[in-house]
């Protein structure tokens, strides 16, 4: 559709520049129109929408149109003569009787929900029962005055549950409608685009005021006595070997002492666990977790037995609030190391990335990252290839790790040997093998279209893969390949739910768990699904060739973290034995971080980051996900409590 004159105006935008536009106006008999037009770095979404209220002001119709980079956008929701629902999208359909509810739309444009905030509003306490399931509450936190296009205006944060795993933050106007979302990617009225930055900082804050108050209720003196877990299967990560019927003293926030079962005297007023039937293993890694914005996301990643991360990108302020809030005890979190986004200045340019112009800049970057104390630099799609070795030798200089996605001009080895010691993404790597034009324009969608269209056809055991694949091992370069990023994307259909999220699906909030169901990304060019599904299954090939010749593999998800056991289910599938799939989330990511002097094993004198599991991991890597206690810097902290205070229902099948 095309929005008239005077069709209200919001965009998206980020620190980076502006992403895309919404537009929204009324039409004949009761009904609004909605645009939504977006590319992030190449990822497209177009879709239409329009709306129809009934006599009550509840949308008793939906039509969408257009498609998103999960595939096709389809949907129609309608109420008929008798009062019942109708809904159908490209992933689901169904009926139910409308009565007091209102129906929660699988997609569409962004800004298409503001009458549900409105009526959330109103509703107050009580709040609103959905369709097709579900129910949500609004609450209203506090006023912030802004500046804007007609000057001064009052604008009310307020935060939303019911929708996803922790409560989600919104802003409303002095009438209580809509007014937009700030965070990283924001959704604002044309002309207000420099509020966002300041509206995210204090929705962060009182996020982080709420997370603080779980946070004491965990990490409590009570929960850091000694704990003695006695006749347990050890996983020893170092070994890449599981050991039975062992016990592991933990006190002071180490693992004191480690001995067959039954060897240890557990000290008095120590809490003992039977660990029959459990296993133990060192804390998860997640090597491709961007943290920042979002406090009860890494409170979630704790009760699913993550207790270190390596973030590949977030912002510098964001990173050192979330470095000293949890030093302080005020908030519940893995610890980790983080990496900043350097870019250069393009419209394709990363969201939250350091924009450089010239080789010059791009080095100053460098040095503004070391001199926020983080510890590494991660280069991205649009940064000139030219510019990538000098920056990567400063950042060597000053003892930064170097690593990132491939610039477009670039192949994967022509950025290691410009100074990367690691790529990430496994559409990166493939891209050895790919056409000239699909390596120059890396950074748009092509980089996922080429892999995409072209992977099925790549000969795997070719001179040039396995040359390749030999020079990474010799340089000791890091592969990071977030193969649960494209397992969805190219193998789903809409028939069901990906399997990173398929044992989530039964505790998850049933937005959420509704949203996990895609229909895969869009086919182009004659290709059908089962391409795709060949040329996934040659990127899961690549990975179990890099491992075979000694080239180190960290396990990443760049998603939620809910998706880290699937990834490492992925590395077994390629050819990875169980433990050395393990080790890729264990002692591996704390080898290529520099901390596994002090975590990513148990071992007398760690750092007591253990998770024990129901279950025998060593027959089954999906009993990771059966987290009965986490131990974090030495806090016992059981396992259903945390799931419950990080919005699942119960423990993951």
């Amino acid at each position: 559709m095309t929005p008239p004159a005077g069709a209200r105006h919001f965009t998206i935008s980020s620190v980076a520049g502006k992403h895309g536009d919404v537009w929204s106006w009324p039409l004949a008999d009761d009904r609004r129109a909605y645009r939504m037009s977006m590319s992030l770095r190449g990822w497209v979404t177009e879709t239409d929408e329009i709306v129809t209220f009934g006599p009550d002001k509840r949308p008793i119709g939906m039509a969408i149109r257009g498609f998103t980079d999960s595939g096709d956008a389809t949907e129609s929701f309608r109420v008929d003569n008798a009062g019942i629902a109708h809904w159908k999208t490209a992933v689901d359909e169904g009926s139910a009787p409308f009565a007091g509810k209102r129906y929660n739309s699988y997609g569409g444009p962004w800004l298409a929900g503001e009458a549900d905030i409105e009526a959330l509003v109103a509703a107050g306490a009580k709040g609103l029962d959905l369709l097709p399931r579900g129910h949500a509450t609004l609450t209203i936190a506090k006023s912030v005055p802004i500046e804007g296009p007609a000057g001064p205006k009052t604008v009310k944060l307020a935060f939303i549950e019911g929708y996803g795993f922790s409560p989600s933050p919104i802003w409303l106007d002095e009438q209580n409608r809509f007014f937009g979302n700030a965070g990283v990617i924001s959704l604002l009225p044309a002309g207000y685009e420099a509020v966002g930055p300041k509206l995210k900082d204090i929705q962060e804050a009182e996020t982080a005021r709420l997370a603080r108050e779980v946070a004491g209720r965990f990490l409590s003196p009570a929960n850091r006595t000694a704990t003695l877990v006695d006749h347990v299967l050890l996983f020893d990560s170092v070994a890449g070997k599981y050991v039975p019927d062992q016990a592991v003293l933990i006190a002071d926030g180490k693992v004191a002492a480690v001995a067959a079962g039954g060897a240890i005297k557990a000290p008095a007023g120590a809490t003992v666990i039977d660990g029959r039937g459990k296993t133990l293993t060192p804390g998860l890694w997640d090597a491709h977790r961007h943290i920042g914005g979002d406090d009860w996301n890494l409170l979630q990643n704790v009760a699913t037995g993550m207790t270190n991360y390596r973030s590949p990108g977030s912002m510098i302020e964001e990173t050192l609030s979330i470095q000293k809030r949890r030093a302080a005890g005020e908030l519940l979190a893995p610890s980790g190391v983080t990496s900043v986004i350097i870019d250069r200045k393009d419209p394709l340019a990363a969201q939250g990335a350091l924009t450089v112009s010239s080789a010059e800049e791009a080095i100053a970057a460098v040095r503004k990252v070391k001199d926020a104390g983080l510890w590494g630099v991660k280069f991205y799609t649009s940064m000139n290839p030219a510019w990538i070795a000098p920056a990567a030798t400063e950042a060597h200089k000053l003892g930064l790790h170097v690593h990132g996605h491939v610039p477009a001009g670039m192949r994967p080895l022509e950025a290691v040997r410009a100074g990367y010691d690691e790529v990430t993404h496994i559409n990166f790597i493939i891209m050895q093998a790919m056409p000239k034009d699909v390596v120059d324009k890396a950074n748009t969608a092509a980089r996922l279209e080429g892999p995409a269209k072209y992977g099925k056809n790549v000969d795997l055991d070719s001179p040039e893969m396995t040359a390749f694949y030999a020079e990474l091992a010799k340089r000791g370069t890091y592969i990071d390949p977030t193969l649960t990023v494209w397992e969805p994307m190219l193998t789903s259909d809409g028939t069901s739910v990906s399997p990173e999220y398929s044992p989530f699906v039964d505790i998850a909030p049933p937005a959420v768990a509704r949203g996990w169901k895609i229909a895969g990304y869009p086919l182009f060019d004659g290709l059908t699904r089962a391409d795709f599904r060949q040329s996934f299954a040659k990127m899961v090939g690549v990975v179990g060739r890099l491992h075979k010749v000694g080239v180190p593999i960290v396990a990443g998800t760049d998603g939620w973290g809910l998706e880290l056991v699937r990834e490492l289910e992925l590395y077994e599938e390629a050819g990875l034995s169980n433990a050395e799939a393990l080790q890729t989330a264990t002692i591996v990511p704390a080898r290529m971080t520099g901390m596994a002097g002090r975590t990513g094993s148990i071992a007398k004198g760690k750092n007591a980051d253990i998770i024990l599991v129901e279950g025998d991991v060593s027959r089954n890597l999906g009993a990771l996900r059966h987290v009965h206690t986490v131990f974090l810097d030495g806090y016992r902290l059981d396992g259903a409590a945390l799931r419950k205070a990080s919005g699942l229902g119960g423990m993951p099948k």
